[in-house]
C-alpha cells in the first residue's frame, strides 16, 4: 500500500495566501503562517526555501489551473477572434479566489522588482505565449493590423479585455454600472479589440480614425 500523501504543503499555501492578502508578503510572519497551517516553521522551510518561493507557490496554486483553462479556450482550431472571445469570457468568469490572487500579484509586483521579474518570467511561460500566438495568427489572417508590434498588441488585448472586467467587477456596483456583464461584456470587448470604437457620421461615413 502506497504512503499517504501529506497535506502539509497545501495547508501552508492556503495559510500563506490568507496572510499575504491581509499583511503583504514582507509583513507576513512565516511562524504565523506555520501556526495557521497547523505545522512547524521547519516544515515551511522544508517545502519553501524562501518567502518568495512560498509567494510563487501561492500564485501557482491558482495560476496553473487558470493557464490550463486559457490554453483550452485558445486552442488554434478556431479563428483568432473566437479564441480571444473565449479568453475574455474565461477572464469574465474568474472566481473570487482567482481575483484575490490577481490583486496579490499586482500589489506585490509593485512592491518588489525581484518578485515582478519572477512573476513576469512565469507569465512568459504561461498565458503570454498563448495570447501572442493568437495575435500573430490574427495578423497572418489579416483580422488584425500588421503594422503594430505583437507585444504592443498583447498590452492592448490586456487593456481592452481584462482591465474593464476586473474594474467593473470591483467597483461596478459603486459607480452604478448597468451595462453588460459576463459573456455579453466579453463579446463587446472582443468587438472593440478587433473593430475599434469608431462611430458612424451623420452622412453615413465612418467617423474618427481607425483604432
Amino acid at each position: 500500500m502506497g504512503r499517504r500523501r501529506s497535506d502539509i504543503e497545501p495547508r501552508i499555501i492556503v495559510a500563506a495566501r490568507e496572510r499575504f492578502l491581509r499583511e503583504g508578503v514582507d509583513g507576513a510572519s512565516l511562524r504565523a503562517i506555520a501556526a495557521d497551517a497547523g505545522t512547524s516553521i521547519g516544515m515551511v522551510y522544508y517545502y519553501f526555501k524562501t518567502k518568495d518561493d512560498l509567494f510563487l507557490a501561492v500564485i501557482e496554486a491558482v495560476y496553473g489551473t487558470l493557464v490550463d483553462d486559457m490554453a483550452t479556450a485558445m486552442s488554434p482550431d478556431v479563428p483568432p477572434a473566437e479564441r480571444m472571445r473565449r479568453l475574455f469570457r474565461r477572464i469574465g468568469a474568474i472566481s473570487d479566489l482567482e481575483q484575490q490572487t490577481i490583486r496579490l500579484v499586482v500589489r506585490e509586483a509593485l512592491v518588489s522588482s525581484k518578485r515582478l521579474r519572477k512573476v513576469v518570467a512565469r507569465f512568459q511561460r504561461g498565458h503570454i505565449p498563448l495570447v501572442l500566438a493568437t495575435l500573430r495568427d490574427g495578423i497572418t489572417s489579416k483580422a488584425i493590423r500588421s503594422d503594430l508590434p505583437p507585444w504592443v498588441l498583447v498590452v492592448v488585448a490586456f487593456a481592452v479585455g481584462a482591465m474593464p472586467q476586473f474594474a467593473l467587477r470591483t467597483i461596478g456596483d459603486r459607480i452604478g454600472y448597468a451595462g453588460p456583464h459576463g459573456d455579453p461584456l466579453a463579446d463587446t470587448l472582443v468587438d472593440i479589440l478587433f473593430n475599434g470604437v469608431r462611430g458612424v457620421r451623420d452622412d453615413g461615413g465612418v467617423g474618427g480614425t481607425r483604432v
